[in-house]
């Protein structure tokens, strides 16, 4: 069984990243600006932006985090988007969700400029990513491709089964997948005789945060799978797939944690350095 090593390979994009940021530093006279906006106490959300603070310090990218308390008022947080959207030295914004309840995640989404949309989420970057257009994708989907690339699993002509339809994983996951020339069958609550769907899958990705769920029986021998749930337990973090149990008939399985996870991180720094690219070539 091949354990595809996400923390492995995100530190070597980040190495790679490294060098090319300094470079480019040299050449522009700044580093590449990244603002965070975290707004309440969601403690899974704090863990996730002190990766992502470590991840830019350590590729030469320029952080900045905005924490704002639980009930700020919609009007403000708006107020602090369209500020980051007129500094020159922001070059990606990232809301980080959720967001507490009664604020519009959406309508906030809506308000980043599409150029500084770093997760991939405004409606004109989604609808480039459906027409296969260049832009900047959806960190976790698009990590997973840069993770198979790595150890060269080729989704082309291969059957591949997503469970999970969210925004955020699930549906840019199969465009993403499409446009590599992947079978792709979407599955979530309502499918009906689920596993006798994701045994047909030679690649198969979970994503619907419910520990363990994904078992031996669901998967056919030699398949690939790709766990993207990070479900906290009292044994620590777990997956959406039964890890033990699947790595003796799979061909290969990402871990949890230290499969998607640090993909999603590395993802974000390749569209924060991409946009800024864009913006200093102008």
């Amino acid at each position: 069984m091949l354990l595809l090593n996400g923390k492995e390979t995100a530190a070597t994009i980040r190495a790679r990243l490294k060098t090319e940021i300094a470079g480019l530093v040299e050449a522009h006279g700044r580093p590449p600006g990244l603002a965070v906006i975290l707004v309440g106490e969601d403690a899974p959300s704090q863990v996730y932006v002190r990766n992502k603070e470590r991840a830019c310090a350590d590729a030469g990218i320029a952080s900045q985090t905005f924490r704002l308390p639980a009930d700020t008022p919609q009007a403000e947080l708006e107020g602090h988007i369209q500020d980051l959207n007129a500094r020159e030295d922001i070059d990606g914004i990232l809301l980080q969700l959720p967001l507490p309840t009664g604020l519009d995640s959406q309508r906030c989404l809506d308000l980043i400029d599409p150029a500084k949309d770093v997760d991939g989420f405004h409606p004109v970057n989604m609808g480039r990513l459906l027409l296969n257009l260049p832009g900047p994708k959806p960190c976790t989907p698009a990590g997973i491709l840069t993770l198979l690339d790595h150890y060269g699993i080729d989704p082309a002509g291969k059957h591949c089964v997503i469970v999970g339809r969210s925004n955020i994983v699930g549906k840019p996951l199969a465009q993403l997948l499409l446009a590599r020339h992947g079978t792709v069958t979407v599955c979530h609550s309502r499918t009906r005789d689920l596993p006798a769907i994701t045994r047909q899958g030679d690649i198969v990705c979970v994503a619907i945060g419910r520990t363990g769920f994904l078992t031996p029986e669901m998967v056919k021998e030699g398949a690939v799978v790709v766990d993207v749930g990070i479900n906290r337990t009292d044994d620590g973090l777990k997956g959406d797939a039964d890890f033990d149990g699947l790595q003796d008939k799979v061909a290969a399985i990402t871990p949890v944690p230290g499969g998607v996870g640090p993909m999603t991180i590395a993802q974000l720094l390749l569209n924060t350095l991409e946009s800024y690219t864009a913006r200093v070539q102008r």
